[in-house]
């Protein structure tokens, strides 16, 4: 396989998009929402598009990852990190490294760039490879105070985050109303939507707290 991470274009959009779509389908919830998410935060100002990132195979887009400005809210004032998400790859390749290289890749730009630290949510053993610990060791909660195993936090500069307690705030560009969801969705091809064991485990990862 020839593979190749390069910065998104606009060329790239609508594959990006439709890959999105076939990466989370059916993942968290009946249906997806990602591909309209990372439509739309393309033109927020929080999206950081120096950070968009295509992986290739062969010629063709088979993932991405996207970055947008984020914070952690201390007594202090705000102190200002970077988040990726949505990071995807095609259920195509599954197991093949090819998600490794597009976040390894992101993570020296972010860090040559001069970004203080990246704040994430997801699975804990996806993001320990890459040094990202959870938020309660940095002292970094959810807004509403309490420490979830799933806030995950990596510095990128020495000492970045010494000092820095508060909550993670990410950016409203990751929103995304179900009525916009479903209007953006009706311009692909009809998928199946349907209630699988791993949205529950999800459901149950996302509440679970560090302890």
């Amino acid at each position: 396989m020839n593979i190749i991470v390069r910065n998104e274009e606009p060329k790239d959009h609508r594959r990006t998009e439709e890959v999105a779509r076939e990466a989370f389908w059916n993942l968290y919830f009946p249906g997806a929402a990602e591909h309209y998410v990372v439509h739309k935060m393309r033109s927020h100002p929080d999206f950081i598009k120096e950070l968009a990132f295509v992986i290739e195979v062969d010629g063709t887009v088979e993932g991405a990852i996207f970055y947008t400005h984020s914070k952690v809210v201390t007594p202090e004032g705000e102190f200002p990190t970077i988040s990726f998400g949505p990071v995807f790859i095609s259920p195509k390749y599954p197991r093949q490294g090819l998600g490794r290289k597009l976040i390894t890749h992101s993570i020296e730009k972010a860090k040559e760039m001069g970004y203080s630290a990246i704040l994430t949510l997801g699975y804990p053993y996806h993001y320990a490879p890459y040094g990202f610990c959870g938020g309660k060791k940095c002292g970094i909660s959810m807004p509403d105070g309490k420490f979830y195993t799933g806030l995950l936090v990596l510095p990128l500069q020495e000492n970045a985050l010494d000092g820095i307690h508060g909550y993670a705030e990410f950016s409203e560009a990751l929103e995304a109303e179900e009525a916009e969801v479903l209007a953006f969705d009706a311009s692909f091809p009809e998928k199946e939507k349907k209630v699988l064991p791993c949205q529950q485990e999800y459901e149950i990862a996302c509440a679970q707290l560090d302890e």
